[in-house]
């Protein structure tokens, strides 16, 4: 079967609906920072930490259990999730505890889920 190409062939610019669209575009810098947020999400093991992280508060070697890791390697990606505020964390005597920055980040893995499973 041949993959049908859609594409328009025509010359007409739609002038009002292009004014709207480009004021609400944001600037390049924002589209980085929106692009870098993302890149964050597209490492698997950094899903499977936030996952872990979505209904219950863990130490790293909870964490480490949970996805069959090393510490070593689960502290390395919950750096990066911290750099991008996607975890925090609390200390509790030498235990740190990580969870989810907030519930925008819970909505961002539930609202992903609920895109795969349509």
């Amino acid at each position: 079967m041949d993959k049908l190409e859609i594409f328009c062939d025509c010359n007409h610019i739609h002038s009002e609906t292009v004014e709207e669209t480009k004021k609400i575009m944001l600037l390049d810098g924002e589209f980085s920072s929106l692009a870098d947020f993302y890149k964050v999400f597209g490492d698997k093991t950094r899903l499977k930490i936030l996952w872990a992280l979505h209904e219950n508060e863990l130490c790293v070697c909870d964490i480490a259990v949970v996805l069959n890791m090393t510490k070593s390697a689960v502290s390395h990606q919950l750096k990066t999730l911290r750099q991008a505020n996607l975890v925090k964390n609390r200390k509790e005597g030498k235990i740190v505890y990580y969870s989810l920055s907030d519930d925008h980040v819970k909505g961002i893995l539930d609202i992903a889920r609920e895109h795969l499973d349509e």
